[in-house]
């Protein structure tokens, strides 16, 4: 009994530390799409600031 406990937890960490994983990619992934999104809007708003002084 006590080796398939042993052998329960062992997959249950295994499954917890892969599905950490997984976050961890979609959050570096959206920080990335934030990053790009935030330089797209500073690009526009000086565009179109740099446009409305002529």
């Amino acid at each position: 009994m006590k080796n398939f406990i042993n052998f329960v937890s062992l997959f249950l960490l295994a499954g917890m530390l892969t599905s950490c994983e997984a976050v961890e990619t979609i959050f570096e992934a959206g920080m990335w799409w934030g990053i790009i999104l935030v330089v797209a809007v500073v690009a526009l708003v000086v565009w179109l600031l740099s446009r409305s002084k002529n």
